[in-house]
């Protein structure tokens, strides 16, 4: 199968033009593609003196649609909500959300622990939508699920291929080490959720309060393995090392909400086992994303799976 996202222009247009005939709309001038990936493709319509977007899901995430459409029902004002969706298609019509925190905020990470906090938030109130998120095709990344990936990972070709054999002997040696881990992510006393697994201050909208968005690499899943790309993205932006007092206090800003399910000590030893088992989830995305893909972007996005499974030989910054 050929992963990559080639939609029917013609059809593609064909439905814009109907849903914004709905609305009392209508395209104003020539729709651009402006990113191409082996998953998705997004393109600028324009409609009047304003901008919307088209957004075309490959099948390793034409869920997103679908997950769009339920959270813009489940959380209204707190997530970016579409105009319009064609769940079996993966293609969804969204408004412009104007400036991301990261275009509108000082250049300080204080505003991150609001970014935290809220999306906390918002993950605590999805905790009795997760069995539905499942239905509508988000992938199902608990923890007892991750083993399994992990084991079927070491043998893709993509990572058996391009790891020294050492490094690849390494691997195999710690899945019983990953067993255990997730068996301790497993029996957290915090439930699953929806996992956005690229959260960080470019996929916030500020505005009318905060509302997140691009939920393409989203699984449900310890809800605290979100701090896995959250905290890098913060400790690479501040130049912030493994320990800095920075990253306790935006990691306890992101717990806080949590509080009703434990101590913050208590809540705190879940985070590192969360954030590790995670590595397994985010190789698993890469490798949905480019399965079929074609050898150039094979060759420019393939490394990500083996580099996040030998993520887990290294330290997580916490």
């Amino acid at each position: 199968m050929n992963n990559t996202v080639t939609p029917d222009w013609g059809q593609v247009l064909g439905w814009i033009d109907e849903t914004l005939a709905g609305a009392g709309l209508r395209v104003t001038g020539p729709v651009e593609q402006t990113r191409v990936r082996p998953w998705s493709v997004l393109a600028k319509v324009p409609v009047g003196g304003r901008t919307v977007w088209f957004k075309a899901n490959g099948h390793c995430s034409t869920y997103e649609a679908r997950l769009l459409d339920a959270l813009g029902r489940w959380a209204p004002g707190r997530v970016l909500e579409p105009i319009a969706i064609d769940g079996e298609r993966g293609w969804s019509l969204l408004p412009d959300g104007g400036r991301t925190l990261r275009e509108t905020a000082s250049d300080d990470p204080v505003h991150w622990e609001d970014l935290l906090a809220r999306h906390a938030d918002l993950q605590r109130d999805l905790v009795p939508r997760a069995a539905e998120m499942i239905a509508l095709g988000v992938p199902d990344m608990t923890a007892s699920q991750l083993p399994g990936h992990f084991a079927d990972l070491l043998d893709d070709p993509l990572v058996g291929g391009s790891l020294p054999a050492e490094r690849l002997g390494a691997l195999r040696a710690y899945v019983p080490e990953y067993r255990v881990l997730c068996e301790r992510v497993a029996a957290s006393v915090v439930p699953v959720s929806v996992q956005h697994d690229d959260l960080h201050d470019a996929n916030v909208l500020v505005g009318d309060g905060y509302r997140f968005f691009d939920w393409g690499d989203a699984s449900v899943a310890h809800p605290f393995a979100v701090l896995l790309i959250a905290m890098r993205v913060a400790a690479d932006r501040y130049d912030l090392k493994p320990g800095d007092p920075v990253l306790a206090r935006l990691r306890d800003a992101y717990l806080e909400p949590w509080t009703g399910y434990g101590t913050r000590a208590e809540l705190a030893a879940e985070v590192e086992p969360a954030v590790q088992t995670a590595k397994v989830s985010r190789a698993l995305s890469w490798q949905r994303s480019l399965e079929g893909a074609e050898a150039g972007p094979l060759a420019e996005y393939g490394p990500a799976v083996p580099g996040w499974l030998e993520e887990l030989l290294a330290p997580n910054v916490l």
